[in-house]
């Protein structure tokens, strides 16, 4: 296996090189790349060996060594006890041999994606690609293949962006459950998968962070994600020397490839203006000058590949997207592969209406930014984290804006039952308004639009049936 101090030393002679260094006022020049700015849409996926249980969530590596936890009865009902069937005993059941990625990148580009992001590695320690720091990895075990790389490699032959997400800060203490018992994480023969197994409140030794900033980096170099993706733990201010060193260092790699690189961040684990901000199942209640990204799953009570999912509806996803790209910010819609890796059919066509409305609307979405106001109508929707099931289902009377040079998108966020609307916003007098309407036209349809325009707002009529079974944009010249 390769060796973290020499690893160390190629990390800093790649930061001493180049234009930023590790401190937050260098960072702060960073860029956002205009074609993240542009894509607004990217598939995430969860997929690993918590997919093969099928119970509970992707937290399933910690909850079966949590004794109050009903995934710890599942494991021991469905393997047996966890002193001789630990979470290492199911690696061989994450099969794979159904994994086609070029038919998963086939799928993302109906789906309208312009960025695919796979979990490189979860809390539960096992890469999904070909790590040389730990033989616990897909290339080694279960599927014995890099599926990282493969995915890769047809994102890209395909015209997508390829991004990763790393989620292994948590390792340190995810597995701790496992101490409080006779269980396989007693037995240091399975650290290296296990990790440290620590209390979550303890701060990590140097030996862990090292490790952790030798694997960030060495996702970037081997697959050049033009994403990288980091959950939540890193916020803790004892993570704040490592992160610099790796937004230094993945951002002078993208100046050498001469590409545009971000960092998805949660809460306060960047500064301000040295990384993309990330919304975990939510959203913002109002638009905001820097442009985001909300991340969130197909089902409400699972990241990861259950047999039970509560799935949301395409429709109400499509409402979140268009309501996060007017507020100047990305969706990142994560799915869960089976453990043959087959993706379930039910997330499939969910991911295919997504892509059948971007097909005729997506004019009003891609290469789009926000205009002066974000939208307008009754519906509330609930800011922050773990709100996204929180709002109502979104009326006619919801509008959103988005813009294109002098073009003006209006998004009715549902069909009007009798084909008529207004918009209020772009009333004659309205001092919000500033735009003067010349045109009305209705994306993916070729039947004239009725308009008139007053003091109460722009009045739209129908001229034929809508194109899509939910939201319709107009165009406003």
């Amino acid at each position: 296996m390769s060796d973290v101090s020499s690893a160390l030393n190629a990390i800093d002679a790649v930061i001493d090189a180049g234009p930023f260094d590790a401190t937050w006022e260098s960072l702060e020049d960073y860029v956002i790349p205009r074609w993240y700015k542009d894509a607004k849409f990217g598939v995430f996926s969860h997929w690993g060996v918590y997919s093969v249980p099928g119970f509970g969530n992707e937290w399933y590596a910690r909850r079966m060594y949590l004794a109050e936890d009903d995934v710890f009865g599942h494991h021991v009902a469905a393997y047996g006890p966890q002193n001789e069937h630990g979470y290492k005993d199911l690696i061989p059941l994450l099969t794979a041999t159904k994994y086609d990625p070029a038919a998963w990148a086939d799928l993302f580009v109906e789906a309208g994606a312009r960025f695919v992001m796979p979990v490189a590695e979860h809390h539960d320690g096992f890469p999904m690609y070909d790590s040389d720091y730990t033989e616990w990895s897909a290339a080694k075990m279960g599927p014995c293949r890099d599926t990282i790389g493969e995915l890769a490699a047809a994102v890209r032959d395909r015209g997508m962006v390829f991004a990763a997400s790393s989620h292994r800060a948590e390792n340190w203490w995810f597995y701790d459950g496992g101490r409080k018992f006779d269980s396989d994480v007693q037995d240091d023969r399975w650290r290296a998968l296990y990790g440290p197994a620590q209390p979550k409140e303890s701060v990590p030794t140097a030996e862990f962070m090292d490790d952790w900033l030798a694997r960030s980096c060495e996702i970037v170099d081997k697959y050049r994600p033009l994403i990288v993706w980091f959950d939540w733990w890193i916020e803790e201010a004892f993570w704040a020397p490592y992160i610099r060193r790796f937004a230094a260092y993945y951002y002078n790699r993208g100046a050498e490839w001469g590409d545009g690189v971000a960092i998805n961040f949660k809460h306060r684990a960047f500064a301000d203006g040295t990384a993309v901000f990330d919304v975990e199942r939510g959203q913002l209640a109002a638009a905001h000058p820097v442009f985001w990204q909300t991340d969130t799953s197909v089902s409400k009570n699972s990241w990861g590949y259950i047999d039970n999912h509560d799935y949301k509806t395409a429709d109400a996803i499509i409402g979140d997207l268009i309501d996060i790209v007017s507020k100047n910010g990305a969706l990142l819609l994560n799915i869960g592969p089976r453990p043959d890796g087959t993706i379930p059919d039910h997330e499939q066509q969910m991911l295919r209406d997504i892509g059948a409305w971007l097909k005729v609307n997506g004019e009003a979405i891609y290469e789009t930014r926000p205009w002066k106001v974000f939208g307008e109508g009754p519906t509330e929707v609930v800011g922050g984290s773990f709100n996204d099931v929180k709002r109502e289902g979104f009326t006619s009377e919801d509008v959103r804006f988005t813009r294109k040079g002098d073009t003006l998108y209006a998004i009715a966020m549902a069909n009007p039952p009798d084909g008529k609307l207004t918009i209020r916003t772009l009333a004659a007098k309205s001092v919000n308004c500033l735009h003067i309407v010349s045109s009305v036209e209705l994306l993916g349809s070729s039947d004239a639009v009725a308009w008139t325009r007053d003091a109460d707002g722009l009045h739209i009529e129908l001229g034929g049936p809508p194109p899509t079974p939910t939201a319709l944009a107009f165009r406003i010249r």
